[in-house]
């Protein structure tokens, strides 16, 4: 499950900098990302999760 979730957040990534860059995605992406990096930081804090 966490290779799962390191790849989407690589992928969310990579998505977020091309939507940057090709100004695509408007603020959907954002958020997406944001939920992403959100869910990274609760799984770090709670223990469940080892880097």
């Amino acid at each position: 499950m966490g290779r799962i979730l390191w790849m989407i957040i690589v992928v969310l990534i990579v998505i977020w900098v091309l939507g940057l860059v090709l100004k695509i995605g408007g603020g959907l992406i954002h958020l997406i990302l944001l939920i992403a990096g959100i869910v990274l930081i609760v799984q770090l804090i709670s223990g469940k999760r080892k880097l």
